[in-house]
């Protein structure tokens, strides 16, 4: 009877172990399953007008704060807010920021998602002719076009639908 038990026990941990393994290998972090919305609704009307309302927690409050004060000059366009607005934008975002070093921009310039070295660490077996090159994507700025739940604040890889490709598998 003690065998069994132990058997039993050892055969739930090994179980256990392997589900570990199987799961550790997805995006569980804040959001990757759908729990950084971008919920505030100014942030959402004056910023998810033009494009995807990005979830705050992909970017550290330094970056959003080099965002926010240069606005005039919005990776090219002028997206010049009222002062009341931008604090407001600012305080939400420096308040839903992450402090993940791994989201940290590299680069120059103003501070890019695409630019973190966990972005590019999990976009790096994507080729450049899927995103860039395919008139559907453009660019792998445009992250609801490959994420069809990114407005929602999920990036699971397992969701992940390149048009013209379909489902990716990495």
């Amino acid at each position: 009877m003690r065998h069994a038990i132990i058997a039993t026990l050892g055969a739930a941990l090994i179980a256990l172990g392997v589900s570990g393994i199987v799961w550790g290998d997805h995006d569980d972090e804040r959001g990757y399953r759908g729990a950084g919305t971008a919920t505030h609704p100014v942030y959402q009307t004056e910023c998810g007008g033009c494009h995807l309302a990005y979830p705050a927690w992909l970017l550290p409050a330094t970056a959003w704060e080099r965002i926010m004060g240069s606005l005039a000059d919005h990776f090219g366009d002028d997206a010049s807010l009222d002062p009341t607005t931008v604090l407001d934008i600012s305080a939400y975002l420096r308040a839903n920021a992450t402090s993940r070093r791994e989201l940290a921009p590299t680069g120059q310039g103003l501070p890019r998602i695409t630019q973190t070295r966990y972005f590019l660490g999990q976009h790096d077996e994507v080729p450049d002719r899927l995103a860039r090159g395919n008139p559907q994507v453009g660019s792998f700025s445009n992250c609801q076009a490959c994420h069809g739940s990114a407005a929602q604040g999920s990036f699971d890889e397992d969701e992940v639908r390149i048009p013209g490709v379909g489902r990716w598998e990495d």
